[in-house]
Order: C-alpha cells, then sequence, then structure tokens
C-alpha cells in the first residue's frame, strides 16, 4: 500500500530504447609544426647531433689490425671493441654497461630531468635531422602551414617528393650502418651492391622504415605515448631536480604591450603571451602551463624566451633551467647549485662510479686467452706402452688477441705427470680451436681413482697470458 506522500509524487520515465552516450578514449593527433630557433640550448643539440652522428656512421669503417675496430659478430660469437675481443662468456661486461648506463640515466635524471631525451636520444637526434631537411625544402614554420593548407601544385609536389626521398635515402643509410655493427660493414657494402644477403637486406630495410616512420611521421608520438621513460620519470624527480620552468611569479599576468610602455602600471609581468615557447616545442606544449610529463627538457622554449627577452629590453630567465623550491622560494643560483650534491645524488654518484671502476678494472687485467677442458667420454683411462696410464682430454683454446699467437701446454698435479700429445698450438688472431690433448702419468704415480690435475696453456710471446684449467686425472683400480 503506498502511503499518501507518495501518490503525488512524479514518475520518472526511462526511455527504452536510450542510446549510450559516446565518450572517445583517442585523440586524434594534431599535426605539430615546429618553429625554428637559433640560441645557446640549439647550438648544444646540433653539436649532440654531430658528435653522436659522426660516431655512428663512422666507426663501422675504422680498422684495428686489419678488422673492423667495432663489430658485433653474432655469427660467429665474437664481439670486437676497439682492439678487445670479447666471447659470449663476458657477457657479464654487457650486464656491467647496462647497470653503469642505467645509474648514469638515474642521475643525470636526478640533477637536471631529461637531458638524455632532450639532446641524446635517437628519437630526437633524428627527428632533428628530418625536420632540418623539411625546413630546407619546405621552408620555417609559416611556409609549411601555409602549404599544408594549399591545394596540390606542382611546387607542392616537388617539395613533398623532395623531402620524402631524402628521409628515404637517410633512413636506408642509417639501417645499412646500424647493420655494419653486426656484419663486417665493408662485406656488407659488397653484398647489398651483389643484391645478395636476404637477412641482411631485410634488417636494412627494417630499421630504414623505423627510422622513417618515427623521425619523419610520430616524431612526438614515440616520446609521449610509446616510450616508458615519459611514465616512470616522475619517480627520479624530487623539488631539487633541475628543469626547464616557468617563472609565473615573474611573467603573470601576460599580454601584449607597446615596448616602453610602463607595463607594471597595467598590471602586466614579463610575459608578453608572443607563445613564441610554444611555437618552438618540438612535443607542442606550453611551458607556461607547469611541468608536463611530454617535456623532453631541450630548452628550445629557453632560447626563444630569451630572444624575446632581449627585444624588450627585460631581464632574461623568465623560461629557465630551476627547481620547484628555488622558484616557490626565490632561491639564488648559488642557492639552488648547493642543493644538486644532495643524498640520492650521491647514492647514484657512488654507485656509478664503483661499478665503472670494478668493470674497467677488470677489463684491464683480463687475460686474453679462454679454455676449456672436457674429458674424452670414449676413452676414461687406459695403459699404454711403457707401463704409463693415459688419460684423454679436449681442450679448446681461444685466442682472444688481435695477433697470432703461439701456446705451450703443461700439465701438473701428479709426479712425472707429462703432455705426452704435440705441447705447442699455433692459432691465428681471434682464433679458436678444439685440440686432443694426452697426458701420461707412470703406473702408481696416482692412487686408483680420481685425482685432481691441472693443465696450463701459456703464450710463448707474453708468459703473463696463461691461464690454468683444472680437471681430473683416472687411474685404473
Amino acid at each position: 500500500m503506498n502511503d499518501s506522500g507518495s501518490q503525488h509524487a512524479p514518475r520518472k520515465t526511462i526511455p527504452i530504447h536510450a542510446e549510450p552516450a559516446a565518450v572517445s578514449f583517442y585523440e586524434a593527433r594534431k599535426k605539430i609544426q615546429p618553429r625554428s630557433i637559433q640560441g645557446l640550448f640549439s647550438r648544444w643539440r646540433w653539436a649532440l647531433v654531430w658528435a653522436t652522428q659522426l660516431f655512428f656512421y663512422v666507426v663501422p669503417w675504422l680498422q684495428i689490425h686489419g678488422r673492423q675496430a667495432l663489430l658485433f659478430d653474432l655469427e660467429q660469437r665474437r664481439f670486437y671493441v676497439f682492439g678487445w675481443l670479447l666471447y659470449p662468456q663476458d657477457f657479464i661486461y654487457l650486464t656491467a654497461l647496462l647497470i653503469v648506463s642505467a645509474l648514469a640515466l638515474f642521475l643525470f635524471t636526478t640533477v637536471a630531468g631529461r637531458l638524455w631525451c632532450g639532446f641524446s636520444c635517437p628519437q630526437t637526434v633524428y627527428t632533428e635531422i628530418f625536420m632540418w631537411i623539411e625546413r630546407r625544402l619546405e621552408g620555417d614554420r609559416s611556409a609549411r602551414l601555409r602549404l599544408d593548407g594549399s591545394g596540390w601544385t606542382l611546387e607542392k609536389t616537388a617539395r613533398r617528393g623532395g623531402k620524402h626521398l631524402l628521409w628515404l635515402l637517410l633512413s636506408l643509410w642509417t639501417g645499412f650502418t646500424f647493420v655494419g655493427y653486426f656484419v663486417p660493414i665493408r662485406d656488407l657494402a659488397v653484398q647489398v651492391m651483389a643484391w645478395q644477403g636476404a637477412w641482411q637486406i631485410f634488417w636494412i630495410a627494417f630499421y630504414a622504415l623505423a627510422t622513417y616512420g618515427n623521425a619523419g611521421f610520430l616524431r612526438e608520438q614515440v616520446c609521449k605515448y610509446m616510450c616508458p621513460y615519459a611514465r616512470f620519470q616522475s619517480a627520479m624527480f624530487d623539488k631539487d631536480t633541475l628543469i626547464v620552468s616557468y617563472d609565473a611569479a615573474r611573467g603573470e599576468g601576460r599580454g601584449p604591450r607597446a615596448k616602453d610602455a610602463n607595463y607594471r602600471a597595467q598590471g602586466l609581468g614579463d610575459c608578453i603571451d608572443c607563445t613564441l615557447c610554444a611555437q618552438v616545442c618540438p612535443v607542442g606544449i606550453d611551458i607556461r602551463d607547469g611541468l608536463q610529463y611530454e617535456c623532453i627538457g631541450c630548452g628550445l622554449c629557453i632560447d626563444a624566451c630569451n630572444s624575446v627577452m632581449d627585444k624588450m629590453h627585460y631581464p632574461r630567465g623568465l623560461v629557465r633551467w630551476s627547481t620547484e623550491q628555488a622558484l616557490a622560494q626565490r632561491w639564488s643560483r648559488a642557492q639552488m647549485l648547493r642543493r644538486v650534491f644532495r643524498p640520492r645524488v650521491l647514492l647514484y654518484g657512488v654507485g656509478l662510479l664503483a661499478i665503472t671502476v670494478a668493470m674497467v678494472t677488470s677489463l684491464y687485467v683480463r687475460v686474453p686467452l679462454k679454455v676449456d677442458v672436457v674429458r674424452d667420454r670414449g676413452t676414461l683411462s687406459r695403459i699404454v706402452a711403457g707401463g704409463m696410464v693415459e688419460n684423454i682430454y679436449r681442450v679448446q683454446i681461444g685466442n682472444a688477441t688481435e695477433l697470432p699467437q703461439h701456446y705451450v701446454l703443461s700439465a701438473s698435479g701428479l709426479n712425472g705427470l707429462r703432455v705426452a700429445s704435440e705441447p705447442e698450438v699455433a692459432l691465428a688472431a681471434a682464433e679458436d680451436r678444439w685440440v686432443v690433448v694426452r697426458l701420461q702419468a707412470p703406473y702408481g704415480a696416482a692412487q686408483p681413482g680420481s685425482n685432481p690435475v691441472v693443465i696450463e696453456v701459456r703464450a710463448q710471446a707474453d708468459p703473463k697470458i696463461a691461464v690454468s684449467a683444472h680437471t681430473t686425472f683416472l687411474a685404473p683400480r
């Protein structure tokens, strides 16, 4: 039974066939056309572009001892690193190198934000090169925007076609060079010219396509959505991390004004709202909106703002490298820099230094010789002429130098133990070989059963190059 108050309550009508409201979880990409700018950070970016690309494109062609200076030969399972020859057993050095790289990234990020992203990341470097080609053929930002809005004319077709042709050529050369770090690049050039080596050509095309797509089309999409570093960088930031910052206390309120006007009397700050800082940003953000995960810390907005401040005769630094605490408490540069050496930074620095020193020391004292001993399972032990007990082994000897070497084999651990097979082995540079080694000992010199012995391999030219391998010598019961 309904009470009296509910008899006159309005009833809600629920449409039976109501369509649910459509909610889009994807925002269509708005093409970014960054404006070129000159300044300190722009020059630093180009200095890093030149440094990284000269290294990348030139090093594979360098030779040491008649061999490629830097080559990761996966087929032969040898890694040639500027005169060092490393084997898969030396994987620990790669592990140490990755740890050093990670700690360096943590250290630099904690001190000064995304330095790697803004200046040295391959995505940043190749995007900058591709954008330079784009500016040469299509003009600066305003010219490119007009070209985007115009119809397809002969001039537009020629400019766009020339741009993509140069992009493709650079991408192919990049893919070829990258594969040249894993296949001897001089041999690779001959194979490609003869249209041989299907897998090599496939990987060249694969990396060329990746370069062409990432640097030519995806650009900031890689940094914002595909790269995980943008997402976890905040875990390494704190209030004393140097980041590209907008000084809102000085800049607000924004607004245009005459160059010689008393803008303070008008209630205006130093920001003239020219939006130049946003126009030069390669990821399309406005630094005046505060710290954003998309910011790669390239500093181009600083160059743009400083150029405007110079024209307006205002002090530089409206947009600058600063810290959250320095902006909030109006610290001087000296006060801000004193906070650089804080516990987190010192921890990363000590760890980085310790692992680097340990890795370099280990490489310096490393013996360039690999020895592996395997017993011959077909013949465990036998008595031969002269009343000698003989064991047979297979010994792998790897010359980890770039010079030919002669090695002498010897054995110890039992009275009268000797190498009955050929005691000398000659190996070419970077060669490894399995040799059969026969050890003999007088009958009765060894206790029945298993006896520990040592096989030593030593270089004739340098006695310091020696490796001792422990094994067992079986005597009959």
